[in-house]
């Protein structure tokens, strides 16, 4: 991932400790810059538990490496520009790579457009159990998309 990539990454994500995603009690437990702990809320504990700045960077660290991988490892046979690559980077980051499954397979068969449309309509998160749109992922998903809907010629 680019330099520039990984900042804009940073900077989108919230640093903090344990915390509910959705606020209040919806949501899922996430710490540190967006890394999710679990499915559903954080426990009261959870919630005050102390995160040094070296843990949250160790653990943003290691969830980027994580991304870079899960791109690298399911997109292969599709020559990728470093737009493209850090929008997957920030993608899997977020949705992880299972959740980055469908995406992954329409950039590897060259089907960029289905694959940024695929990557648009993926703006919802479960909230006690329903399907529920997550506002905060619109404007992320339309950068996430947009490099695979240009036209690039090499």
């Amino acid at each position: 991932m680019s330099a520039e990539a990984r900042q804009r990454l940073r900077n989108r994500e919230q640093v903090r400790g344990y915390y509910n995603d959705m606020g209040g009690n919806r949501g899922n437990c996430t710490y540190g810059i967006g890394i999710l702990a679990h499915r559903g809320p954080c426990t009261e504990e959870e919630l005050q538990r102390p995160l040094s700045p070296a843990q949250v960077e160790a653990s943003f660290a290691v969830a980027v490496r994580e991304a870079e991988r899960a791109v690298k490892r399911n997109v292969s046979r599709q020559l990728l520009t470093q737009e493209q690559f850090d929008a997957l980077v920030s993608y899997a980051y977020n949705t992880g790579a299972g959740g980055a499954s469908r995406t992954f397979e329409l950039v590897n068969s060259g089907r960029l457009h289905d694959a940024a449309e695929t990557m648009s309509r993926n703006i919802r998160t479960t909230v006690n159990g329903r399907r529920v749109v997550a506002r905060g992922l619109i404007e992320r998903r339309r950068e996430e998309s947009a490099p695979f809907r240009q036209t690039l010629r090499r």
